[in-house]
């Protein structure tokens, strides 16, 4: 090394440090991942293995393309005068952008020194991870409760549910916004109880400004052949209408915006 030079850091000394990481895809002008129009980065890794999940594709860390933070950060502000417009901001998704922590941190950190609205869609297992410095770089979290049941939700996504429970009473403790989102599924989270239960959750945590009932589709199970994995809901037919309006007529009634 020629000297007065820095050293060069290694691949996993950038991974470390959040400068650099694996995105999946990205999508602009959204409206369906938070206020407003919005730019989202989907980044590959997860942790849960959801029978429901549309996107497979995402659950392994290196299925993305390797980019720096920076990159992400400049992407995201090209739109910048657009997004402050629309009224929108960028979300983190994925799969689940809290597996690649560090980078997740670093791209929210250089968007929202800028003044844009940020966002986090997480299921929320690995939320023990951010610190409280780290939370407040993160204007809303999109949690995505699974299942009240734990058997239920072992079952559902191969991990436990406590861990979750524990992020979304932290989120409420700590006075962060959050927008739940609740895939319904038929013969598997449209039980009665399930459904009450995670009502009476989210209206006694009093952070949470939105519940987002989101029916059950067919979309992903192509990507479930293609990557030649087992689809265990193979024979579910999408929940209908009234189902559909019945669940959510419970967390409004439980005093929870529940748009639909």
């Amino acid at each position: 090394m020629t000297r007065g030079m820095a050293p060069q850091l290694t691949a996993h000394e950038l991974a470390l440090r959040g400068e650099v990481g694996f995105l999946h895809s990205e999508q602009t002008g959204s409206a369906l991942d938070g206020p407003g129009l919005r730019t989202v980065f989907f980044l590959s890794g997860c942790v849960m293995r959801c029978q429901y999940c549309h996107n497979p594709d995402t659950w392994k860390l290196h299925a993305g393309r390797r980019v720096r933070a920076s990159e992400l950060v400049d992407e995201a502000l090209k739109y910048e005068a657009f997004t402050r417009r629309a009224g929108g901001g960028l979300t983190l998704s994925g799969g689940e952008p809290l597996v690649q922590h560090a980078f997740a941190i670093k791209v929210l950190e250089g968007v929202h020194g800028r003044g844009l609205h940020t966002a986090l869609d997480t299921n929320g297992y690995l939320g023990a991870k951010l610190t409280r410095d780290e939370l407040s770089l993160i204007d809303l979290v999109l949690l995505d409760l699974k299942a009240w049941d734990t058997h239920l939700h072992l079952r559902l996504t191969g991990v436990a549910r406590d861990p979750v429970l524990a992020f979304a009473e932290r989120l409420a403790s700590e006075g962060r916004a959050v927008w739940v989102r609740f895939v319904l599924v038929p013969g598997v989270t449209d039980a009665p109880d399930n459904i009450l239960q995670l009502a009476r959750l989210c209206a006694a945590l009093g952070n949470v400004r939105r519940v987002d009932v989101l029916p059950f589709h067919q979309l992903g199970r192509s990507k479930w052949q293609r990557l030649g994995l087992d689809y265990a809901l193979e024979g579910t037919t999408p929940p209908g209408t009234q189902s559909v309006e019945s669940a959510r007529a419970v967390f409004r009634e439980a005093g929870l915006n529940c748009p639909g």
